[in-house]
């Protein structure tokens, strides 16, 4: 049986133009054609096009002034003189208050919107233009489309959200994430029944969003693993493996991370590990959080894994039966992308 694939052309919207890494702008990664290239490695899957969702579950998952400023923000900064003045037509942050920029002070709220981006983007990467809010909201309704199939009887959906979003926490967005698909599939599970849900992470970086999202809950287990942050790879500040949640959470995290060139060896046993935890907590459902960038052409990390590790992986989450809404994450070689997604897919389907 073919999973079905929920998508939107809606999500093609977000044109990121470029990236601005130590200072210097870098050709985007994170492009619509990623959409297209998977599109056409499933052909033949069942395709549905997302259905419109209200707000209700996403505005569990984000605070509400992180909403607000990602629905109005790229309106405003269009309204504002930056792209005469500098030719930058996109809203990236400069200004960040950080804490040690505060220093234990009670700041007043910024009054431009290039110092008020800070607030909200933790990095210069991650740039919000025309169509962005659109593009990352769609995504947000094809997982929750993706879980009303499970609902509806269906062991599995796939999910093509892009933008991605494992990197959006409560309140800030980074890492070429806006909103965060995953959790927002996970709330959905829960509120459909299910009494604990797990996410299992396997994109070549730290999910930081999700796990902080779900960091103090223990109805929703999240597992990752990824690229060492220790080696210098994104997120930096968090996926190292003692971090395990807090308060009633505690013991509900669970981080793997693995050393620069682990290729499908290591690799498949890392997911057969959080497969193994996630059947020994009694979970009813599961989120997989599909990145493809461990693969080893992949231009974002330095992960060896191939095809046949991306099928062994799914044929790993798949044997634990559950109900499963897997949605995709990162991957940028456009060439190999779709075939890796492709491979995953069917070892799920078939484990």
């Amino acid at each position: 049986m073919l999973t079905p694939v929920v998508w939107s052309p809606e999500t093609r919207r977000h044109l990121p133009r470029h990236e601005v890494w130590v200072g210097v702008p870098t050709p985007g990664t994170e492009v619509p054609e990623r959409v297209d290239v998977i599109l056409d490695a499933l052909a033949g899957h069942p395709l549905q096009e997302a259905a419109p969702h209200d707000d209700t579950v996403l505005e569990r998952i984000h605070d509400g002034a992180l909403l607000g400023f990602l629905r109005t923000a790229a309106d405003k900064w269009a309204a504002a003189p930056y792209e005469e003045l500098v030719g930058q037509d996109r809203v990236v942050p400069y200004f960040f208050p950080t804490a040690a920029l505060l220093a234990g002070m009670e700041p007043s709220p910024p009054a431009a919107l290039h110092a008020r981006a800070g607030q909200f983007c933790y990095d210069t990467m991650t740039l919000l233009g025309p169509g962005t809010w659109q593009a990352a909201r769609a995504a947000v309704d094809v997982a929750l489309t993706a879980v009303d199939l499970l609902a509806a009887g269906a062991p599995s959906a796939y999910a093509l959200c892009r933008p991605p979003g494992h990197h959006v926490t409560p309140l800030g967005y980074g890492g070429s994430c806006y909103l965060n698909n995953a959790a927002v599939a996970a709330e959905a599970l829960r509120d459909a029944g299910h009494e604990r849900v797990a996410v299992v992470d396997v994109d070549a970086h730290h999910g930081n969003g999700t796990q902080a999202v779900f960091w103090e809950r223990p109805d929703v287990l999240y597992g990752s693993l990824h690229v060492d942050p220790a080696a210098g790879w994104f997120p930096h500040l968090f996926g190292h493996a003692g971090e395990t949640g807090s308060g009633a959470g505690a013991g509900a995290t669970r981080n793997l991370p693995l050393a620069e060139g682990t290729g499908d060896g290591p690799w498949v046993e890392a997911v057969a590990d959080l497969a193994d935890w996630v059947a020994d907590a009694g979970c009813t459902a599961l989120v997989v959080s599909l990145g493809v960038d461990a693969a080893g052409d992949d231009p974002e990390s330095p992960l060896q894994v191939t095809a046949e590790g991306f099928r062994e992986a799914g044929r790993e989450l798949g044997g634990l039966g559950l109900p499963s809404v897997l949605v995709q994450e990162g991957g940028y070689h456009l060439a190999t992308m779709g075939g890796l997604v492709a491979a995953f897919l069917a070892g799920h389907a078939d484990p």
